[in-house]
């Protein structure tokens, strides 16, 4: 129990006075029913509290984690007490979802981290504070502990904006963008049409930012085939880059949901370019590069994961004279 300072929201105050307690836990705690001012109970995150009300949480033991544990092996980049990094393939969903009950990241975790596995993530996603596509390949962090979970969560909502947190991509995407480098700013929303999907919203929607430069252009200079592409996020939303990229007319290579109209282009490239990317299966995303603040040691940490052999060998191919 804590005394507050007048004119703080509950989440906020929580946040500052929980040593540890990140504000979207607060929330969550408050919105779930643990939290009293005064005694009340209150489920509201914005609820003001005064100078001398009495506030108390109550802190829920973790869920235990549905999900069984799975010995799905794991490259495993670097590992403590607190935090686990992965290199993860194509192909691996991260949490457990409707259709993908078994066979995630999540199973796999449970199964290499046991009882150290963060709890705050809820019974569906014990650890996790970030995600990749299931297709899009590279570097993730995962939380051991709760203490590592608030930090981690901490850095990535503010999205390296104002923190440490770096986060890299690199695609294969369709022609190349008009400048060099440049920014993309537009806000995304669920699409319309299709409920499954993310589109670039004509009003509403979330901020979304996406940062490119042009590493390297493949086919006519006036007109590239492709281009290796370089990407920074300021902002996290589901399927951001690659609805970005389809929004300015440069869709990732191999993309089914936003780039599926651009699969014909492949019959202009040479082979084995064109093979290659023909049999892909997946869009050509790969998240390069993490760098992070450890949450409990606050010392720097930063990662780099080379091109995964199917975008490698279609890289080669678009090199070769």
């Amino acid at each position: 129990m804590t005394e507050t300072a007048a004119g703080s929201r509950l989440d906020a105050f929580l946040a500052t006075a929980i040593d540890g307690l990140s504000r979207s836990r607060a929330k969550a705690l408050i919105l779930g029913g643990h939290v009293t001012v005064g005694g009340a109970t209150v489920v509201e995150p914005k609820h003001p509290v005064n100078a001398g009300e009495a506030v108390a949480v109550g802190i829920p033991e973790a869920e235990p984690a549905v999900p069984e544990a799975e010995a799905i092996p794991l490259s495993v980049v670097y590992e403590d007490a607190d935090v686990i990094v992965i290199d993860k393939p194509a192909g691996l969903v991260v949490h457990p979802g409707a259709g993908n009950w078994t066979g995630t990241l999540v199973n796999a975790l449970i199964a290499h981290c046991g009882d150290s596995l963060s709890g705050i993530g809820g019974v569906r996603r014990p650890g996790i504070v970030h995600r990749l596509d299931k297709d899009t390949s590279g570097l993730l962090v995962v939380a051991k502990t709760d203490r590592a979970h608030a930090g981690l969560a901490a850095q990535f909502a503010d999205h390296g904006r104002t923190g440490p947190l770096v986060r890299g991509y690199r695609a294969l995407a369709w022609g190349a963008p008009s400048r060099k480098w440049g920014t993309i700013e537009a806000a995304i929303a669920r699409s319309t049409r299709n409920r499954q999907r993310m589109a670039v919203a004509k009003e509403g929607g979330r901020e979304a930012v996406t940062h490119y430069e042009i590493e390297e252009t493949f086919g006519p200079a006036a007109e590239p085939l492709v281009s290796l592409l370089s990407l920074g996020l300021e902002t996290g939303r589901t399927h951001q880059i690659r609805v970005h990229l389809a929004s300015i007319g440069n869709p990732v290579i191999g993309d089914p949901d936003y780039g599926a109209g651009f699969a014909t282009r492949a019959a202009r490239l040479r082979e084995p370019a064109r093979g290659l990317v023909q049999t892909l299966g997946r869009q050509a995303l790969h998240a390069w590069l993490l760098g992070f603040s450890h949450p409990v040691t606050r010392k720097k940490l930063r990662f780099e994961s080379p091109l995964p052999a199917d975008m490698a060998s279609i890289l080669a191919a678009l090199r070769t004279p």
